[in-house]
């Protein structure tokens, strides 16, 4: 059995919402659609599974108050509600760069379709924008404020600036039509669900320390990064959310406590107990040497910060992985 963390709220809400998540079978959204639920809303999961699993969400299926929608948000789609979380599009390198052109077309044609949506229905639109508006800052931290470091002809670009462009559309649509947005920036966040061939660090790290694997550092470690275990990271979208509609962002979410990338596989060996060497490779095109939030927006608006310490956080992914990887057929279980 996999572990689960989906516990039901003490209190529900006193208004029901009809809810939609896109990208709601993903890491970060079958997370904000448990927690969705359990505060007694109605929840509509949208997703064409391209990094999003049907496993992530099967234990929610036997709620009268949620559905499942296989749906690529590039086209339009139909549907009553009163709140969009618009989460869809990969997250990770390995991901958005396997079909770039199509990574391009989730953020920009997804915005369009979400926005479209969320006019013709009068409903609050949240956009899961992302720390890589930023490329590599040459402000650190960075603050909302900062317009960025990007390449915009590299091979994160498909990713960089489609979320970019998607800002853009996201504060047209408010400034012209007056839809209701959020903007979050979403910076590192880790936790159970992760895919294990996402290519990302934390994901990355447990699973060769696992496995016994050489663990592949890119560069010299020394670049730095901060993490938000996925617990914290829905509870800032949902209080972002929540805020009066004069509030639109965008909000830095994420950790502000950073750490060399060294020092985390250094971690996840101790906490494994794994005997896996530490091996260097070239570092990746255009990636960031220091990537932080600053947080204060988050604090001062929304009463928001992180409060789930790295090494707990990290042992409840460990947990997830082992689980995981003890599954007969690892490729069935990434579906």
């Amino acid at each position: 059995m996999r572990p689960t963390y989906f516990k039901m709220e003490p209190q529900m809400d006193l208004i029901k919402k009809r809810i939609l998540v896109s990208g709601g079978a993903g890491f970060i959204g079958s997370h904000l659609c448990e927690r969705l639920l359990s505060r007694g809303h109605d929840v509509l999961s949208v997703d064409n599974y391209f990094t999003g699993r049907r496993a992530n969400i099967a234990n929610l299926l036997t709620y009268g108050n949620f559905e499942a929608m296989r749906h690529d948000v590039t086209m339009p789609l139909h549907a009553e509600i009163d709140e969009i979380y618009n989460l869809a599009c990969p997250a990770s390198p390995v991901h958005y760069q396997f079909d770039p052109v199509q990574t391009i077309k989730t953020s920009v044609m997804g915005a369009i379709n979400m926005l479209g949506l969320a006019k013709r229905t009068r409903a609050r639109i949240l956009q899961a924008s992302t720390s890589e508006v930023y490329g590599d800052p040459t402000v650190h931290p960075q603050p909302e404020s900062y317009h960025g470091n990007v390449s915009i002809i590299g091979p994160r670009a498909c990713y960089d600036e489609g979320k970019r462009c998607a800002e853009t559309l996201f504060f047209d649509y408010h400034r012209q039509h007056g839809v209701r947005i959020k903007v979050a920036r979403i910076f590192n966040t880790y936790g159970p669900r992760m895919r294990p061939d996402d290519g990302r660090v934390v994901s990355n790290f447990i699973v060769q320390a696992l496995r016994g694997d050489d663990i592949t550092l890119y560069g010299d470690g020394g670049q730095t990064r901060a993490f938000c275990f996925v617990d914290d990271m829905v509870d800032g979208l949902i209080r972002l959310m929540e805020t009066d509609d004069d509030v639109t962002g965008p909000i830095n979410l994420g950790n502000p406590q950073e750490i060399p990338v060294l020092a985390l596989a250094t971690r996840i060996v101790a906490l494994t107990g794994s005997r896996s060497r530490i091996v260097t490779q070239d570092l990746p095109v255009d990636d960031p040497m220091q990537r932080c939030p600053d947080i204060t927006k988050a604090q001062t608006i929304l009463g928001w910060r992180p409060h789930i310490g790295l090494d707990v956080g990290l042992l409840r992914t460990i947990d997830y992985f082992k689980n995981l990887l003890a599954l007969p057929d690892i490729k069935q279980a990434a579906e």
